[in-house]
């Protein structure tokens, strides 16, 4: 049986456009899960799960994202919007 690595997967706000409605501030850290949000905004949350989940269980990045180690998502709230970037540390 192959066992799965695990990893720590953290989210750093890099940018605030306008007010988030959450309160999210620039350099801001979250560690973030499949099983936590760690109060990161709901509906990013939801946009993102699936990167979260990839890095959190070893996954390999997307093709265009191939080299890089982190990878940056902006809320749909373009008048407020929020840009989260997500990197996974080994535990």
């Amino acid at each position: 049986m192959r066992k799965t690595k695990v990893y720590n997967v953290i989210g750093t706000i890099k940018d605030v456009k306008g007010t988030c409605h959450v309160g999210h501030k620039v350099g801001d850290q979250l560690n973030l899960s499949g099983h936590s949000s760690d109060g990161l905004c709901g509906f990013l949350y939801h946009d993102i799960f699936p990167f979260i989940t990839m890095l959190q269980f070893g996954g390999e990045f997307p093709a265009g994202w191939r080299g890089s180690d982190k990878l940056r998502f902006s809320c749909m709230d373009k008048a407020n919007c929020v840009t989260v970037e997500l990197s996974r540390k080994k535990k």
